[in-house]
């Protein structure tokens, strides 16, 4: 059992956070009270706690966020760091990087906060619904959301008031004549963001600007008009159907890649796969390859694709296509582009020529990982997986290394942990 001993108000900012770190740790090993009633007061002792926690993690992300500090860790934005690096769930890093982004304009919130008198979820969803307001509205909808939580009022409900504040206001402004929700809140680029369903589907959410939503009009309104007076299905169905037109190039032939073993083509029952990892049924697999030319793709031991070298700077399509049925996302571990998104990557540089385009010396990576990966070669670690697949795993910048190796007073970890040591 360690011993922890801090004078509160000398103590810095490190020291307390090693301090609590020790006490979480020791906390973390120790069994349950056997009372049902004490575990019971304990829980919400501990909560009242970590909600204070919270308020202290919301500046320290504000900080970090505001500094553009992840990308030189080689994470091309804060939420991907708070996702990769620290594990969270996406909508967990959202609503934390959402409050820290919020703080400067929500001063009731976060005072209560940080004193204990505001729960975190309170103070996460009086965030969330107040983002996208401006700072005359968010003043007025901070006081009127915080009124609802001294009413007793649940955070569902609070966040179900703020959505109505937003619809209020959207009122107040005559919506009808007045530019969109979206553009009033500061949005002058298009956005899309989806999100896969269980059966291999996706949602899609998103806003375009008035040119984007000329072009979304001029092309998708004449396909998405009905296709005679036995065309039953309505607006939304025939704009999906007008979109999915689109994107396969019309009357064009698409590419759908499809992995799946000969067995399963010929009636077996062993599932294929798309991409990015989605699985397909057999009987799916094949009513896709009845309507759609069939490329054999020879896989070797281990699933690695045989070697098809070509010695140009550019992929060739067909190498790109093996990639992908390697890759179902970027090479950079923990990073969750989709590999069809991704650029091809020559692992060991093309023009230091040392990476042939050859394709067992290539991978997918993202835009943003690429170029960070050639401008900052000494933080990317690359190995092989045993199904032959690079990965690249990120590296802390070269000054957090040599900290690290030094071990300075109130480093996090030991020497060579690559953990940070923050200045208090």
């Amino acid at each position: 059992m360690q011993s922890v001993t801090v004078e509160l108000e000398a103590a810095s900012t490190m020291e307390l956070v090693n301090a609590l770190s020790t006490i979480a740790t020791e906390l973390a090993q120790r069994q349950a009270p056997e009372s049902a009633a004490a575990c019971l007061e304990l829980t919400e002792t501990l909560v009242a706690a970590s909600d204070m926690q919270e308020s202290a993690l919301a500046g320290f992300i504000g900080r970090v966020d505001a500094t553009r500090e992840p990308a030189r860790w080689g994470y091309p934005s804060t939420q991907a760091w708070l996702r990769s690096r620290l594990g969270m769930r996406d909508s967990r890093a959202k609503e934390r990087l959402t409050l820290a982004r919020q703080r400067h304009r929500l001063p009731e919130v976060c005072a209560q906060l940080a004193a204990g008198e505001l729960s975190y979820g309170y103070a996460a969803t009086v965030a969330d619904s107040v983002a996208r307001l401006d700072d005359h509205d968010c003043a007025e909808a901070e006081a009127t959301l915080l009124g609802f939580v001294e009413q007793g009022f649940s955070a569902g409900k609070v966040a179900a008031f703020g959505r109505r504040i937003s619809d209020l206001i959207a009122e107040r402004d005559d919506a009808e004549d007045a530019p969109d929700e979206d553009t009033k809140r500061g949005y002058d680029k298009s956005w899309l963001t989806t999100t896969r369903s269980l059966d291999g589907g996706r949602y899609v959410k998103g806003w375009l600007n008035p040119e984007d939503a000329a072009i979304w009009d001029g092309t998708l309104a004449p396909l998405a008009k009905p296709a005679g007076p036995d065309d039953r299905r309505d607006l939304a169905e025939r704009t999906a159907a007008a979109l999915s037109s689109v994107l396969s190039g019309g009357h064009k032939a698409s590419k759908v890649t499809v992995i799946c073993d000969l067995e399963t083509l010929t009636g077996g029952n062993a599932p294929a796969r798309l991409t990015d990892g989605t699985p397909i049924p057999a009987a799916q697999a094949r009513r896709i390859a009845l309507s759609a030319g069939v490329s054999p793709l020879l896989l070797g031991r281990g699933n690695t694709p045989l070697y098809l070298g070509y010695r140009e700077r550019f992929a060739s399509a067909a190498q790109r296509q093996v990639l992908e049925t390697l890759y179902s996302s970027c090479a950079v571990r923990g990073c969750e582009v989709p590999g069809t998104l991704c650029e091809v990557d020559h692992v060991h540089g093309w023009a230091l020529g040392r990476s042939p385009t050859d394709i067992d010396q290539l991978a997918l990576t993202c835009g943003w990982h690429n170029r960070f990966k050639h401008s900052r070669p000494d933080q990317i670690q690359i190995t092989k997986d045993q199904d032959g697949r690079y990965v690249y795993r990120l590296l802390p910048p070269a000054d957090a290394r040599a900290r690290n190796r030094t071990g300075p007073p109130g480093s996090i970890g030991p020497p060579d942990s690559p953990a940070l040591d923050w200045a208090a």
